[in-house]
């Protein structure tokens, strides 16, 4: 009994002397999404601002493809050290439900660092659509059955479930054409190669100068940064809600004082007015929550994702 004590004791200190040496390296972190989007936005402004506190580079490594998968499953085999991170979103728990051999999974595969946030999807149509308001989107695809298309930033992706939600809701038949990213997705309905996005805080500068049309949003409740725009559930589909999330999550077995590490110095950074004002901008209600809050969260999101899955029919494999 007492050499195990013993161990456990040198255990924790050897875990604590590693920690505050950490990190001794750069750190490299994964991006589930091409460049461009809201995903990959809000990466980059956290990088930039652990890479100044710490003084090693945070290399941002964007994995796109497979709805967040490719990236996920690099994560879980990366040796858990601290020094690679991943940005990991609804995607993630979503895909549970969605592969029949996932290559990881999202509660055994990671060490939980915090959830940054949670954030509204607006539904935008690029306004060379004739559909000012979601019941006139929907009174135009029941017209035109499946003639309409939605781009989404990958297949298993929260912007794909989102919108297979609502076509479940309304009795809709909209096609879905999947991008590697949400940064491409919104290029291609910018440039009117698809008619509808559910995308987050990435569509702001664009509705508001008029390229494209924002009908609702997919929270129960209004956008401040847009409060003209109507929940989707105001808007003609009562009881619809779908808010995707991000966080970040390490390799399972990360020593617990390098993640603790990493959740005090995320969180301090999110108290910050100018790293507050960045992420806002995005559309996004910061979280900030403890590596044990989070693990909790997730638990849960992967029961409620399998429901929406189950009711939407959707299927990747």
């Amino acid at each position: 009994m007492l050499r195990i004590g013993m161990g456990l004791v040198f255990l924790i200190f050897w875990s604590g002397v590693f920690a505050q040496s950490y990190p001794t390296k750069p750190i490299r972190f994964l991006v589930p999404f091409a460049p461009g989007g809201s995903t990959d936005i809000v990466a980059r402004i956290i990088g930039q601002r652990l890479s100044e506190v710490w003084g090693y580079p945070v290399i941002v490594d964007n994995r796109a493809g497979a709805a967040g998968n490719i990236a996920a499953e690099t994560t879980a085999r990366a040796a858990p050290d601290g020094h690679t991170i991943f940005q990991i979103n609804v995607a993630s728990v979503i895909a549970v439900s969605l592969y029949r051999n996932l290559g990881y999974d999202p509660v055994r595969d990671f060490a939980p660092i915090t959830q940054i946030a949670s954030v509204a999807l607006f539904q935008v149509v690029h306004p060379a659509l004739k559909a000012r308001t979601v019941q006139e989107l929907v009174a135009l695809a029941k017209s035109q059955p499946g003639k309409l298309n939605y781009a989404s930033s990958g297949s298993g992706g929260p912007t794909h479930l989102a919108m297979e939600l609502f076509k479940t809701m309304t009795g809709t038949e909209i096609v879905h054409v999947p991008y590697n990213g949400g940064g491409p997705a919104l290029n291609a309905l910018l440039a009117d190669q698809v008619q509808i996005f559910m995308v987050a805080g990435a569509a702001i500068p664009h509705i508001k100068a008029g390229r494209l049309r924002a009908l609702g949003v997919s929270s129960l409740t209004r956008n401040r940064l847009l409060p003209e725009i109507p929940t989707i559930a105001e808007a003609g589909v009562p009881g619809y809600e779908s808010s995707p999330w991000y966080g970040i999550v390490a390799p399972a077995r990360t020593p617990r004082a390098i993640v603790v590490k990493l959740n005090d110095e995320i969180t301090r950074m999110f108290r910050q007015p100018d790293v507050m004002e960045r992420l806002n901008a995005q559309g996004m209600d910061l979280v900030g929550s403890t590596p044990e809050q989070f693990s909790a969260f997730m638990k849960n999101e992967v029961v409620k994702w399998a429901r929406i899955v189950k009711v939407s029919g959707a299927r990747v494999d």
